[in-house]
């Protein structure tokens, strides 16, 4: 059996299935309020990651807040 998998920035990524948005996220040592999300096409504010639920072949776009000048 193949294991579930995301497609995180084009990438299959294994995922511990079924899980939220959060906990993928801190799986992948992302922390949760350091990044913005689009899943499947729909924007995710930081407040949503918690209830977000993940299913096999879900796709994300996960992008690094970098703070500077």
């Amino acid at each position: 059996m193949k294991p579930a998998t995301i497609i995180a920035n084009g990438r299959e990524v294994a995922a511990p299935l079924p899980c939220s948005l959060e906990v993928f996220l801190r799986a992948q040592q992302l922390l949760p309020r350091s990044v913005v999300v689009e899943h499947n096409g729909e924007a995710v504010v930081p407040s949503e990651f918690a209830q977000r639920a993940l299913a096999a072949g879900d796709r994300l776009e996960i992008v690094r807040i970098v703070a500077g000048g």
